[in-house]
């Protein structure tokens, strides 16, 4: 399979440093409101108990605070490639007080983290905007322990007929005025929507985590199959 993702990496970056401040609010309108539950749903997926955890494309932090609230004991790493997401993501994190968790910059396709470790990696509305989504996922496989597990929450293109089409229209319609209404930036409001239309499908990814070597793969839907959730091991 080739790229997942044919925007230019540097594009997908721009749009993300641009669009920054105003990540939080449009997560909320694009999942109606539902975002916090997912990760909620998603983190109650981790079986294993961690000591090491690999936040990865973290963006503004959500996620990264919700485990680092959770599992208190461990070490929480959030890793994004924008510089603008991880400005308001560390604002978020020090609001927090949490002491657990560590922010840097990275590039999810050449992780610099050694083999073999981290128990959990999680990855949330990321892994459609990567040039390569196969090469994440081994990369993932890498870090991970034996054992480690992956947590994927992700968007995807509807295909259920009916829900289909108001879900085009949603999209198509509503998101590129959001856009103008926010941030003045229709083209990088659009871009969100493509990522999401052009990404494989929710059976394209796990055969694609089956092909990286993971194991035990696990599905949940979200909102007739416009999310879901990819559980699986190392």
């Amino acid at each position: 399979m080739g790229l997942t993702n044919k925007v230019p990496e540097k594009d997908v970056q721009q749009t993300f440093n641009k669009i920054a401040g105003n990540y939080d609010k449009l997560n909320s309108i694009m999942s109606l409101g539902t975002h916090q539950k997912w990760r909620q749903k998603a983190t109650a997926k981790i079986v294993v108990n961690p000591s090491k955890i690999l936040d990865l494309c973290c963006g503004t932090a959500d996620w990264t605070i919700m485990l680092a609230r959770r599992y208190q004991h461990a070490d929480i790493i959030g890793a994004d490639f924008s510089s603008e997401m991880l400005k308001i993501a560390q604002q978020k994190v020090g609001a927090s007080q949490l002491t657990n968790i560590t922010l840097e910059n990275g590039d999810a396709m050449n992780l610099r983290y050694p083999d073999n470790s981290f128990d959990v990696v999680t990855i949330g509305f990321g892994l459609r905007n990567v040039p390569d989504a196969n090469k994440v996922l081994q990369e993932i496989y890498r870090i991970l322990k034996p054992g480690g597990q992956l947590i994927c929450l992700e968007a995807f293109k509807v295909e259920t007929p009916v829900i289909k089409l108001g879900w085009k229209v949603y999209f198509n319609r509503l998101m590129p005025l959001m856009g103008k209404v926010f941030a003045k930036s229709p083209s990088e409001y659009k871009y969100l929507d493509d990522s999401v239309n052009k990404f494989v499908s929710i059976k394209q990814l796990a055969e694609m985590m089956n092909a990286a070597g993971f194991k035990n793969i696990e599905v949940d839907d979200l909102m007739f199959k416009a999310a879901a959730i990819h559980s699986a091991f190392k």
